[in-house]
């Protein structure tokens, strides 16, 4: 299934994207250290909360398949660039888990995580480190 999506030149290296299927939008602004004023997520900073949202999203659909409540289950993401050539270098990410998961929820859920299509879709060379953290 394709998924439109446009986006339109603002000046100002900015831009505004419109996603087909709901006509929601969001804009990107270049990011301070590449000329930018840094006023919005940039499309690297995308990426990096692709990764994020597609893995929190797959144990989503783990979680109402298996039963398993999800409550508290968040994210943080840092994205660290490289210089030369100007790309995304890592992108350590720490996951709070919900509290008490058995073993096998936390394997499953795991599993999950580190194979979503965002995280199938990014080069190799992208490091990214991922620390599940269990609250109890």
């Amino acid at each position: 299934m394709a998924v439109e999506i446009t986006g339109s030149y603002l000046g100002g290296l900015n831009v505004e994207l419109t996603h087909g299927p709901s006509g929601r939008t969001l804009r990107t602004a270049a990011p301070v250290d590449n000329q930018g004023d840094g006023s919005s997520f940039s499309p690297t900073d995308l990426v990096a909360a692709a990764l994020g949202s597609c893995m929190l999203s797959i144990m989503g659909i783990v979680g109402q398949r298996d039963g398993i409540d999800l409550s508290r289950l968040a994210f943080r993401i840092e994205k660290h660039m490289q210089a030369t050539p100007r790309r995304i270098a890592s992108l350590p990410i720490r996951i709070t888990m919900p509290p008490r998961l058995a073993a096998e929820q936390r394997k499953k859920l795991e599993r999950a995580a580190l194979t979503c299509p965002v995280h199938r879709s990014l080069l190799p060379d992208i490091r990214i480190e991922t620390i599940f953290e269990y609250p109890d």
